[in-house]
């Protein structure tokens, strides 16, 4: 497994298991089976739904000798109704409880977007909207900048409970923003980045600003078909670049596409809860892609965003809610 080394000297392993959308039945078994297969990376968070049950899978691999805590990097994720400086320590300690960890490699804050505060008691994870049963739910914003949840965040690596910090879904403008004030820089940014979506110039800059970039839903539309975000026509995989190039390789077309994004820097968080997948999506490392298939696959960029609040917080939430733009 390579690793991308960040401004910390910490080294994140280049593929890790994504939590989001595993059923919460079905994570503690797909957690232990991971880590069978040798994944050491695994990216939670608390609107997952399901860091409880990732934490038992943790325990029981543990207490079988699979691996220790130490070999495990385990991201988790600040939501949105918990920017508040005086909410961010809470909500870190509630997924540390629920993953069974005393300390998180890895915790980002998953959207640039505050939200009005939601109870534990009330309702956790809270989701998107404040009141799902009133007569119209909607996403109610709350102005909280993003220095005051950045200086929480801080506070959390000097009290031991996070050892990197790191952002979600942000540009190169709210980067440099939060560049500029933080007593800790970013180390990691997550993006959506498939070959619909390569996202060069955010790449270049975070490359040029020493923060490592982990690519989610890096197979594109796969991650959004049972949402309805997607059609199985928007699938990378039919690309005849994707085909020849697993043709050449002897490998799959999902292959050469997580094999793209890693051989391009970036770390990868692929989704399964197939024990077969699991095995295939791990085993990038012993082919390459030629110079002319990385070339061929990028150009197959649309600008093609899958993961949108701009789109899905209107349809699903009756709340315009752009973050792009």
């Amino acid at each position: 497994m390579s690793v991308l080394k960040l401004n910390t000297g910490a080294e994140l392993p280049a593929v890790g298991l994504g939590l989001w959308k595993i059923d919460g039945t079905e994570t503690a078994s797909v957690v232990r089976e991971a880590i069978t297969a040798g994944y050491r990376h695994f990216d939670a968070a608390c609107d997952y739904g399901n860091e409880a049950e990732a934490g038992e899978g943790f325990r029981s691999a543990i207490a079988d000798g699979l691996c220790s805590r130490a070999d495990l990097w385990i991201t988790s994720k600040l939501w949105n109704t918990y920017h508040k400086a005086e909410h961010v320590r809470p909500a870190c300690e509630r997924s540390l409880a629920d993953l069974g960890v005393d300390y998180l490699d890895l915790y980002l804050i998953h959207f640039p977007i505050a939200q009005k505060f939601v109870p534990f008691e009330e309702r956790y994870p809270p989701g998107w909207t404040t009141d799902p049963y009133a007569d119209t739910p909607c996403v109610e914003p709350e102005l909280v900048p993003i220095s005051e949840t950045w200086g929480a965040m801080e506070e959390l690596v000097q009290a031991g409970l996070v050892k990197n910090i790191g952002v979600s879904n942000f540009g190169t403008s709210l980067i440099r923003d939060l560049q500029a004030h933080a007593s800790i820089q970013p180390s990691v940014l997550q993006i959506e980045s498939h070959p619909y979506l390569t996202q060069e110039k955010l790449l270049r800059f975070c490359s040029e600003s020493d923060i490592a970039v982990t690519a989610f839903s890096p197979l594109g539309a796969l991650s959004y078909l049972q949402l309805d975000m997607a059609t199985e026509n928007d699938s990378v995989l039919l690309q005849e670049c994707v085909q020849q190039a697993a043709a050449r390789s002897g490998k799959t077309p999902a292959q050469v596409v997580m094999r793209w994004g890693v051989q391009r820097g970036t770390a990868i968080v692929p989704k399964t809860s197939k024990p077969e997948r699991l095995a295939e999506n791990i085993a990038l490392f012993d082919f390459e892609l030629t110079a002319d298939e990385m070339t061929a696959i990028s150009a197959l960029d649309q600008h093609r965003r899958f993961n949108d609040p701009g789109a899905f917080c209107e349809s699903a939430f009756g709340t315009f809610f752009p973050i792009y733009e």
